[in-house]
Order: C-alpha cells, then sequence, then structure tokens
C-alpha cells in the first residue's frame, strides 16, 4: 500500500529518574502514547516502532531538571496517505449516497456519489443493498466487499478520515480488478505489490516534542504548523 512507509528517525527521549531503572521500557512506553493517531510531526499516523539507543550516557535537559536526555534511533512505521494514492479496505456500509470504508482496520474512508461513477447503480436489497456496474454486472460492491480506491483528500483533525474517489481507472473491487483490469493483475501477478508496499525513508529528523510527568521526547527539525486538511 503506497500509504505506508518505513522512517528512521532520530529523537531525543527526556526521562524523569523515577524511570531510570527500566529506560528502555520508558521511551518504548512514551511513543507508544502517540500510536494511532495521526501526528503531524510524523506527518502520518504512527503504527509501531523499534528503538536502538546511540549511547548508554544521559544528558540533563536545561531547564527541566531532573530529566535526563537519552538519545535513540527509531524505526517507525507510519501511514501516510496523501492525495491520489490508491488504497485498499473493506465495505462497512454503504447507501445511495455514500460508501464507508474501513482501511487497514483502524482508519475510517468515506467515498460520495459524486465520486462514484454514474455506471454504478445501487440497488437495495432488504436491509442492506449493493452499487452494480452496469457495464459488467458482476462487478459489484458490497458490505464486505474489498475495494481499491483513490484518495482524494484526507481530514486530519478526523484522526486521518480519508475522502476517496472511485472515478479514477484501476479503482473498485479488488476482487474484479484482478480478473478483469489488466495492469491491476499484472501488478499482483509480479509481485511488485510487495515491493512497493512500504517505503523506506533513512536518516529523518522528525519534530516530535511529548510532555508529561514521566518523559518528554524531543527532536532536531523545526516544528511544522498543522494543515487541517489535505486536498488536491
Amino acid at each position: 500500500m503506497e500509504a505506508l512507509r518505513q522512517v528512521g528517525a532520530k529523537l531525543t527521549v527526556y526521562v524523569h529518574p523515577s524511570n531510570a531503572a527500566d529506560v528502555r521500557r520508558a521511551v518504548a512506553r512514551q511513543l507508544s502514547t502517540l500510536l494511532f493517531s495521526y501526528e503531524d510531526r510524523f506527518d502520518g499516523v504512527l503504527l509501531a516502532h523499534d528503538i536502538f539507543f546511540e549511547s548508554n550516557k544521559g544528558k540533563i535537559m536545561d531547564g527541566l531538571v531532573p530529566y535526563f536526555g537519552v538519545p535513540v534511533h527509531a524505526n517507525m512505521l507510519l501511514f501516510s496517505p496523501q492525495p491520489n494514492m490508491m488504497l485498499e479496505g473493506k465495505v462497512e456500509m454503504l447507501g445511495k449516497e455514500s460508501i464507508h470504508v474501513v482501511v487497514l482496520g483502524v482508519f475510517s474512508a468515506a467515498i460520495m456519489a459524486d465520486d462514484i461513477p454514474q455506471s454504478f447503480r445501487f440497488k437495495r436489497r432488504g436491509h442492506g443493498g449493493k452499487f452494480i456496474s452496469q457495464l459488467d454486472n458482476q462487478h459489484v460492491i458490497k458490505k464486505g466487499s474489498m475495494i481499491r480506491f483513490s484518495v482524494k483528500g484526507v481530514d486530519t483533525e478526523m484522526n486521518c478520515h480519508i475522502n476517496g474517489s472511485l472515478m479514477p481507472p484501476h479503482t473498485g473491487s479488488m476482487v474484479w480488478l484482478s480478473v478483469h483490469d489488466a495492469e491491476y493483475a499484472s501488478e499482483i501477478n509480479s509481485g511488485k505489490r510487495k515491493s512497493k508496499g512500504i517505503k523506506i525513508e533513512q536518516n529523518v529528523q522528525d519534530d516530535t516534542t511529548v510532555n508529561n510527568e514521566d518523559s518528554v521526547v524531543n527532536s532536531e527539525r523545526p516544528h511544522k504548523s498543522r494543515k487541517r486538511t489535505v486536498a488536491e
């Protein structure tokens, strides 16, 4: 998935002396407080992390005595959807005016009527319904379907809520695409999806500042202002 990227970041984590007996646990616990929420300091959502200590020595932080700083290198897995990226998710709910999808089992996405091709017709069945393509009635999107869609915009204030679109080519039901879309099928069969799945960035220094009574995380890159929405 294009939106997944692995980042190597140099951080300094400031720990209270009460946690000096197990510094690794204190550092890991502090980073874990950031999991599954959008952080513009990382330009994405932290999904997982692995830390390595650069030194076995700490340094007292000026003005926050008796906190001491521990330099660490963190490998972080981030979810950073951007406009025009392709994502995949499971349809959780749909109606005539929208399709609601969950990506990676955590992040919500909505595809509104204007972003659903006119070739799809909604047919209600009992308490549910489904979209059926008039170009091929085997192309069906219903609750539980895995679909591929394009990112139209991202609302970071709503913890990375995604606005999606089925208008671009190579989008729709993944089952149908794997059989009827030559480019998508070729991508799967050639194994490119695995090699392209995670983008790896090295030597990135992320602006990270978190304060609580236990520890502080800091780094060296200037802070970027938060953007409410990432859109085309």
